[in-house]
């Protein structure tokens, strides 16, 4: 018994191991608290873009989907749904819906869970709490520190949610959102601009031109941006 713990965790320092050899893994040399988060993904009801990025100073980034994601029980079917190039710090939770309690009954208590001891239908145990839905990120969404997104919210493209914000409904494009329960606080950009950025899509587009436009990117510039 002993050595197959001894073996195991031989095992998994060996993993643990490669994975910071792996630049794939791990984007910036000799950083091992920020992941491509689509490399570390194992779970199929678990989707994520290209280039998105998880940080965490506190834990293992690699064990993302044991610490961050809560309650994303199989028997829900739910999705987590991230798009390409987000930003996602450290402590941010998803929490899905077999967290809930149900609504709709007069009590709270989740008696279909416990099946067994109340003589109830093994196929029924969802029945025990409220379903909202998939969680969907967009593309190009910053989330803050330790902020929370709930079961059936929506949050879209170039989205900003701050730290510790308690997402509890849609969160428009472009749109800086703060508090518990989260609030729009402003847009980040006039109607128009939004519009175009939503059009463009330059998240889409090959490496190598956003390499070329990425000047663009990050002054600001929309007209050049535009011209690429």
């Amino acid at each position: 018994m002993l050595f197959d713990l001894a073996a195991k965790a031989e095992i998994r320092k060996k993993q643990r191991s490669c994975l910071k050899m792996n630049h794939a893994v791990f984007p910036r040399t000799g950083d091992t608290q920020t992941v491509y988060l689509k490399k570390v993904i194992t779970n199929p009801n678990i989707q994520v873009g290209e280039y998105t990025i998880y940080n965490d100073f506190v834990n293992d980034p690699v064990l993302f989907e044991k610490n961050n994601v809560l309650y994303q029980y199989p028997v829900n079917h739910d999705k987590l749904i991230i798009g390409k190039f987000c930003s996602i710090a450290c402590g941010a939770k998803f929490i899905f819906n077999s967290a809930n309690h149900t609504l709709h009954s007069l009590s709270t208590y989740p008696f279909p869970i416990f099946f067994e001891e109340w003589g109830l239908e093994r196929k029924e145990v969802a029945s025990a709490w409220d379903n909202k839905g998939d969680i969907i990120i967009g593309n190009d969404v910053w989330i803050g520190y330790e902020a929370v997104i709930l079961a059936g919210v929506s949050i879209g493209d170039g989205a900003i949610v701050g730290t510790r914000a308690v997402v509890t409904k849609d969160v428009p494009p472009y749109t800086i959102v703060g508090g518990v329960p989260a609030k729009p606080i402003r847009r980040r950009f006039d109607e128009a601009t939004v519009a175009r950025m939503l059009e463009l899509q330059w998240w889409n587009w090959p490496d190598e031109r956003i390499r070329k436009t990425i000047p663009a990117i990050q002054s600001g510039n929309l007209e050049i941006l535009t011209q690429c």
